[in-house]
């Protein structure tokens, strides 16, 4: 995982509720275990016509969405099943955030295991968000802000531990291996080795 400290990037809008882990990716592309390529397929039923050609009116298909790495979204954002899909795509075409006035629990969950940083925000700033789309934005991780332009911020809370493994690019697993060292002394201190 790639550390996470700051964020700058301009923001995608979806200004809907209620997106659901199949409206992010759809149930017939979760075959795969294989991240590279989910991007490609994100928001699929909404971007493609039956023909597989691009809408032109859905947001991410706009020319100002390109490149933007923070997308911004309407209340509960990331409800539904659990599909760990959901934040790879995100991820693989580019996000490295999201914003809403409320995130889904276990959507959240595996966001922060996969280094997608989920961020919840009041009302007043997430419809300021929602109302400028393309708003250049700094993410700063190591003070749980969010700067967005003329100086105007926001807080947010993320899990400590959670908020620990972004900061030092390491998931949950890679952090328990790191602690080996200490933890084979501890079992040896404590005639816990396995003969």
């Amino acid at each position: 995982m790639e550390p996470i400290k700051i964020i700058e990037g301009r923001t995608a809008v979806l200004p809907y509720t209620n997106i659901d882990t199949d409206q992010i990716i759809p149930a017939r592309f979760l075959r795969t275990t294989v991240r590279a390529g989910l991007g490609q397929q994100l928001f699929s039923d909404w971007r493609y016509d039956a023909a597989g050609q691009p809408k032109a009116e859905f947001p991410l298909n706009q020319p100002a969405a390109a490149g933007c790495q923070v997308l911004v979204a309407g209340r509960n954002f990331g409800c539904g099943s659990s599909r760990e899909h959901a934040p790879w795509a995100l991820l693989d075409y580019g996000f490295r955030a999201v914003i809403s006035t409320e995130i889904a629990d276990i959507f959240r969950s595996n966001s922060l295991k996969n280094g997608l940083l989920p961020i919840v925000v009041d009302e007043a700033n997430a419809q300021w968000l929602l109302d400028h789309p393309g708003a250049p934005v700094q993410i700063d991780l190591e003070r749980n802000l969010v700067t967005m332009p003329e100086g105007r911020t926001t807080s947010f809370q993320i899990e400590r531990f959670a908020r620990y493994c972004l900061l030092n690019g390491v998931d949950q697993l890679g952090h328990l291996l790191q602690q080996s060292p200490a933890i084979a002394r501890y079992e040896a201190a404590h005639g816990l080795r396995p003969a």
